[in-house]
């Protein structure tokens, strides 16, 4: 994996992947993608992290795909501007895998957003499980307004799920400036913090995941993901399925931990 476009570490199980373009605010070009699809598979191999953290280098999150490529020949992406082809079969083969990846780690994800998410880089903090954002962070969708192209990697199904289709269209269309502080007042991320209090505020979550079943933590993601689309008693088959699993697993540690007034010790077996 190359150093210079991601940088992967661990500490106290917590795996941390860090967008390493600063000069270019972590802007998306295949080399970038590759390392961070590379990252993600050592999370999927490292049996001891239990948590990831995505966040970027500098005074930015991420920027975007890289418009100094794009405007010259589209070549650094992987994309042909001439063949509609070659673009769908750059996205499929460099920009998806890691936000397939992403969506489907065997660890829960944090996104530490440090600074602008525009364009894919929304996409690409929206597709962690939880955004912690600095207040002076902010999100803007260059797609349509400026682009000329439909909002990707996955951000036209986080944003109606996440605000609902009348935010997700004024984002989508207009694209305009979004700040930390409204993307959690409409429940597009998590948490808001002022930016001093940002790493203090990651840590203790990623912390807290820590402690928590990585099992249960999956499985409520995958629960989550199709409630909105499933019938009521389909969603309860779903969380019978779920917890034949997790009660025998799980249950007597939680409810002693409970009774003991201690903080429940879950195995470290993931998914």
């Amino acid at each position: 994996m190359s150093e210079k476009t991601v940088r992967y570490s661990v500490s106290n199980d917590i795996a941390t992947i860090t967008l390493d373009r600063p000069s270019r605010l972590n802007a998306m070009n295949d080399q970038l993608m590759i390392d961070l699809q590379a990252a993600l598979q050592q999370v999927i191999d490292d049996s001891s992290v239990r948590v990831a953290v995505l966040t970027g280098e500098g005074r930015g999150f991420c920027s975007g795909a890289d418009l100094v490529a794009a405007a010259d020949d589209g070549t650094d992406q992987g994309i042909d501007v001439d063949s509609g082809d070659a673009t769908a079969a750059g996205m499929d083969t460099i920009f998806h895998p890691p936000l397939r990846t992403l969506a489907t780690l065997p660890v829960p994800t944090i996104c530490r957003l440090n600074g602008v998410a525009a364009g894919g880089g929304m996409g690409l903090a929206l597709g962690c499980d939880i955004v912690i954002a600095a207040r002076s962070a902010r999100f803007v969708s260059t797609f349509g307004p400026r682009l000329g192209i439909v909002p990707d990697l996955g951000s036209t199904f986080h944003l109606p799920h996440r605000v609902g289709m009348a935010r997700a269209r004024g984002i989508a269309m207009l694209g305009g400036t979004i700040s930390a502080d409204q993307a959690a007042d409409w429940g597009l991320i998590w948490s808001v913090v002022d930016d001093t209090e940002l790493d203090a505020a990651v840590a203790e979550t990623a912390a807290q995941l820590a402690r928590s079943s990585p099992e249960a933590m999956v499985r409520i993601r995958s629960a989550l993901a199709g409630a909105e689309t499933a019938t009521f008693d389909e969603q309860l088959d779903v969380e019978r399925d779920h917890q034949r699993v997790l009660i025998p697993k799980n249950m007597a540690e939680g409810a002693k931990a409970f009774l003991d007034k201690r903080e429940p010790h879950f195995d470290n077996i993931r998914l």
